[in-house]
């Protein structure tokens, strides 16, 4: 359908800004768009009060930088978990594959991203500041590395290794039942949960 056999402005509008999502073509957003027009009012406005909210009331803990509903997030507020482990992961999908797993029980550091020149993400892009500041402080017995298994991954992962180097923490990453390539949201949760109870001290990746 070409934007000139809209019946609506209005319609080709939200058609246009639901197309806009990854993976959701023109077609699927015309989907969409005609069932929620299908819909009782009350329902599209809670949809879209929802939307309004994920964008204007979720914040980032200001302690590892998980999203959250709150200033510290559920898993750093929990007096359940152990807060001399940290998992060092690269973004918050990765934080609920591995607490899907239901076998780590310490508390994340976000970084944002994974250094990446040819994107032209560096770590100063990454919350890796905080991260050091945490370590210096001594509240951290062990940093585990769970960051992707690509050269991206193993580029952060070597710079973060040299960076806490030498201070008094324990460094591990998760053993490679994960294929090299595989994000962690991919990998099923029983082998995520082995290789994460089978980490390895970092050095013996190198």
């Amino acid at each position: 359908m070409h934007a000139d056999n809209y019946p609506s402005q209005i319609f080709e509008n939200a058609v246009k800004e639901l197309s806009s999502l990854p993976g959701v073509g023109r077609k699927t957003a015309l989907r969409f768009v005609l069932h929620l027009l299908k819909q009782d009012k009350a329902d599209v406005f809670r949809f879209a009060e929802s939307l309004r909210q994920l964008r204007e009331e979720i914040v980032y803990c200001k302690e590892c930088f998980n999203i959250s509903d709150f200033e510290v997030c559920n898993i750093c507020a929990s007096e359940k978990r152990d807060y001399t482990t940290v998992c060092v992961v690269e973004n918050v999908k990765d934080v609920m594959a591995i607490e899907n797993t239901q076998q780590y029980f310490g508390i994340y550091h976000v970084l944002g991203g994974i250094i990446s020149p040819m994107d032209g993400i560096g770590p100063d892009d990454l919350t890796i500041k905080p991260l050091i500041e945490k370590v210096e402080k001594g509240e951290v017995k062990e940093l585990i590395f769970a960051l992707p298994t690509t050269m991206e991954g193993d580029t952060t992962n070597f710079y973060l290794y040299r960076k806490f180097n030498g201070l008094d923490v324990k460094i591990t990453t998760i053993a490679r039942g994960v294929s090299i390539g595989d994000e962690l949201e991919y990998t099923d949760e029983v082998t995520l949960g082995r290789s994460l109870i089978n980490r390895l001290p970092f050095e013996q990746t190198l």
